[in-house]
């Protein structure tokens, strides 16, 4: 395999710096709501979900436009748009007119860009990238955004301690400036799939992407152990934080040395996948990355104080580990098989599905927790757990050695694509 063209690692160094600035946010503007405005507990809740809503009112959409426009575009419109909108933050604390409803505009905004430029980008990367070395750059990616998931929080402790949380949000505001000056340095030319003939509708486009994700047998069950797995893991993190602290009494600083782990496990496995890939192949490297570590997410519901919180990360660090090996996997995948003028419409048709289940899990975490007590909670979670296992031990996947480069043709037939 050749080594990754430039233009790729000005692609990574502008992403890594845009999600680094992201993690920071998240932590500073709940603490503007907090801190400046004295949000309440729902309002910080509200602030939460925000960025998350878009994809449900946007994602089909936005999955349409990324077929239809140049991606470098939408990509640098994404950072302005974001920029601006975290920009506003410090500019009206400054001039005494913030207030929470700004807030929640910002959040909103700022994942409608997300929407747009995390698919825009990952259409983007074939783009930049040959076939063969989709997964090592997909590694890098997904092992530099775990990589900031873990340095963003202290970072952003740091910055908010020393310069106050406002400071902390302008930090992101910089951050996609980084962004778009490096996306600016790109020099590939993108080559776009040839356009459909005739007119073309969106509810027409988006239908296409919804019934490529339906009746392709690999993508229809990927997609469906994806939405699963989300649900879970959003579910035991509604749980995480309560459980380590209201259950085994630990220490802030003894929770946010565990909670490392998970990002810790993220980052090996990013960076592991490629090794994996080529030792097991794609297909049983995919399998076994989650039928393997799953389990060990038992171990959680065991963990005691002491020497017990071994299980914890034991049961931490494996599943996410597995996890960040199965998405480099299939991220790669995805852009290798779908057809190029469909990429848009199938990720986003995929992530709307996905993402879609976040909130549920979310809610359904805190509510089986408040009705049986976070330890029981996270039985009943870790078990449904299982389940993406058995989705993918049943399905095609378990027959063959590598993902396939390209759909079968009764796929394309149903779309009308031939």
């Amino acid at each position: 395999m050749s080594r990754l063209p430039h233009d790729f690692r000005l692609l990574w160094l502008g992403e890594t710096t845009s999600k680094l600035g992201t993690r920071i946010s998240n932590v500073a503007l709940p603490l503007v709501a907090v801190s400046t405005l004295h949000a309440s507990t729902f309002e910080i809740g509200l602030l939460t979900a925000a960025p998350w809503l878009p994809w449900t009112l946007i994602g089909l959409f936005a999955g349409v436009c990324i077929d239809r426009l140049p991606r470098r575009a939408v990509m640098l419109a994404c950072d302005a748009l974001s920029m601006v909108a975290f920009g506003s933050v410090p500019v009206a604390w400054w001039l005494g007119v913030l207030t929470l409803p700004q807030l929640l505009v910002v959040a909103l905004l700022a994942g409608a860009a997300d929407v747009f430029f995390s698919t825009a980008y990952i259409v983007y990367l074939p783009a930049i990238v040959e076939r063969d070395q989709l997964v090592a750059g997909n590694s890098r990616l997904q092992g530099t955004e775990q990589a900031a998931g873990l340095a963003g929080p202290g970072l952003a402790g740091l910055i908010v301690q020393a310069f106050g949380a406002t400071l902390g949000v302008l930090a992101n505001a910089v951050s996609f400036l980084a962004s778009a000056a490096a996306l600016l340095a790109i020099r590939t030319c993108e080559i776009r799939a040839p356009a459909r003939t005739g007119p073309r509708s969106i509810r027409r486009e988006v239908a296409d992407g919804l019934r490529f994700v339906w009746h392709d047998p690999i993508v229809r069950v990927l997609t469906a152990n994806a939405g699963i797995a989300n649900l879970t893991m959003t579910a035991y993190g509604a749980l995480q934080i309560v459980f380590l602290v209201r259950v085994l009494h630990l220490s802030p600083g003894v929770v946010g040395g565990l909670l490392m782990a998970l990002g810790a496990g993220g980052i090996v496995g990013a960076l592991a996948a490629p090794a994996l890939s080529r030792w097991l192949g794609t297909a049983r490297a995919a399998v076994a990355s989650i039928v393997c570590t799953a389990p060990f997410g038992l171990l959680i519901p065991l963990t005691q104080r002491g020497g017990g919180l071994t299980l914890f990360v034991i049961g931490t660090v494996l599943p996410g580990f597995g996890v960040l090996v199965y998405n480099v996997i299939v991220g790669s995948f995805r852009q290798r098989y779908c057809p190029p003028e469909l990429l848009g419409r199938v990720t986003a048709s995929m992530r709307c599905i996905v993402f879609g289940t976040i909130p549920v899990g979310a809610i359904a975490g805190g509510t089986l927790g408040t009705a049986i007590g976070p330890r029981h909670a996270l039985w009943v979670i870790m078990l449904v757990g299982l389940v993406p296992s058995a989705l993918l031990l049943s399905s095609p996947l378990r027959h063959i050695h590598e993902l396939p480069e390209a759909p079968p043709k009764h796929t394309r037939e149903r779309i009308s694509l031939i």
